[in-house]
């Protein structure tokens, strides 16, 4: 199941989401504020339709990954903390790319 959305993702959102799965599990600190500065307006810039909606854009799709980090990591959703990377990549991979690939609504 995790591999069917995974594939039909750009390879820079992939990499994105893959990264922050694998630091956040690995117990590295995150930077909040760097994740959609450092690692998601980059891949915005060259996904997005609109480079001018390249910000709001990153900043939507950081909010699925910080949202992901807080319930996982500090506030321990047991749910949250059951899904296998796998998953995790899976459910979240279909939001962040109409994030930042989509037309504008």
């Amino acid at each position: 199941m995790a591999a069917r959305h995974l594939g039909q993702l750009p390879a820079q959102v992939r990499r994105v989401l893959e990264a922050g799965v694998h630091a956040l599990a690995a117990g590295r600190g995150v930077d909040v504020g760097g994740v959609a500065g450092q690692e998601v307006m980059p891949v915005a810039l060259r996904v997005c339709p609109d480079p001018e909606q390249a910000p709001a854009r990153a900043a939507l799709a950081a909010t699925q990954l910080l949202g992901l980090a807080l319930t996982r990591y500090v506030l321990r959703f047991p749910p949250t903390v059951a899904l296998a990377r796998e998953e995790i990549v899976a459910w979240l991979a279909p939001t962040v790319q109409r994030y930042l690939t989509a037309p504008s609504p």
